[in-house]
């Protein structure tokens, strides 16, 4: 008796795979073809929108940011559409009255809606929150930001968090809607800053000319051309103690390039002041200070 019911059910299920199979697989293959191809498509729609709206008024690193951060979240919009779509027309296919069986759900949907209206106002201001983050265009994927006290560069951002990945190789997850202060360091341009302690006897005035050429000369080079917007140079002299002299030096760079020029720049001017004879400030360790005896 039951070997006569599981071949029943299975001839059933041949029956109605044999009416259905055609709807089914119509419903499969344009829902691989709408995630697969409609993905590139819509990367290559934003990409040309956002590079034909902006492109005379931002670096390249800039449009690329802006697609990148663009094309992240529109293509995941783009795969939860599809991954809903398909979902409602198998289910139409295995439950074809789909309309009259859910009517007493969204006659209680409103109901539902308020009580879970309550609980979700948190992911409905992150999700706010997160859309007027790359309205703003406030950061985009790869920059550099300080967000709330932690500094790394910015991963992904979608609807409900930002992921920020720090230069330990930490990752931070920031919901949207507690971001109220973001420092963003690579957006236009970025500074290459830094200070240099001389010994109190340097030439001041020797020690800046050698400044000066040495970031002329870096920004005439072809490696570095590119990245240096303004040749770093001498600024100004900072605090002044017995045993130093402070020199401020200071040029503009493309986003993201500060860390790399300030490096190489260092580099050569320890390279110049040792040919020159300029002397760097000798500090003393600080458990030195420390350990010093003190009078009776």
């Amino acid at each position: 008796m039951e070997h006569l019911k599981n071949q029943q059910l299975y001839g059933n299920i041949l029956d109605w795979l044999d009416k259905n199979w055609v709807e089914l697989a119509i419903i499969i293959v344009s829902a691989l073809i709408a995630y697969f191809v409609g993905t590139r498509i819509v990367s290559f729609v934003v990409k040309r929108a956002v590079k034909g709206a902006r492109h005379r008024e931002w670096h390249k690193k800039d449009i690329e940011k802006r697609q990148n951060t663009l094309v992240s979240l529109f293509v995941n919009i783009w795969r939860i559409v599809i991954f809903f779509t398909t979902f409602y027309a198998l289910l139409a296919v295995f439950v074809p009255n789909i309309s009259a069986a859910l009517a007493p759900l969204f006659a209680s949907a409103g109901i539902i809606g308020v009580a879970l209206g309550f609980g979700a106002q948190s992911l409905i201001k992150d999700f706010l929150s997160g859309i007027f983050i790359i309205s703003e265009n406030q950061y985009r994927v790869g920059d550099v930001v300080d967000i709330e006290g932690f500094s790394g560069t910015v991963e992904r951002i979608g609807t409900r968090s930002t992921v920020l990945r720090d230069v330990d190789g930490n990752v931070h997850y920031f919901p949207n809607g507690m971001v109220q202060h973001v420092i963003n360091k690579t957006m236009g341009y970025s500074m290459s800053r830094f200070t240099v302690l001389l010994h109190p006897d340097t030439d001041i005035d020797e020690a800046s000319e050698i400044i000066d050429a040495t970031g002329k000369e870096l920004s005439l080079e072809e490696k570095w051309k590119d990245k240096v917007l303004s040749a770093p140079a001498f600024v100004s002299v900072g605090e002044i103690t017995g045993s130093s002299i402070e020199v401020i030096v200071a040029g503009k760079t493309q986003p993201s390039d500060q860390w790399s020029v300030t490096s190489e720049m260092r580099r050569r001017l320890l390279e110049e002041f040792e040919h020159k004879q300029i002397r760097l400030a000798i500090t003393p360790f600080p458990n030195q200070q420390s350990t010093r005896r003190r009078p009776n």
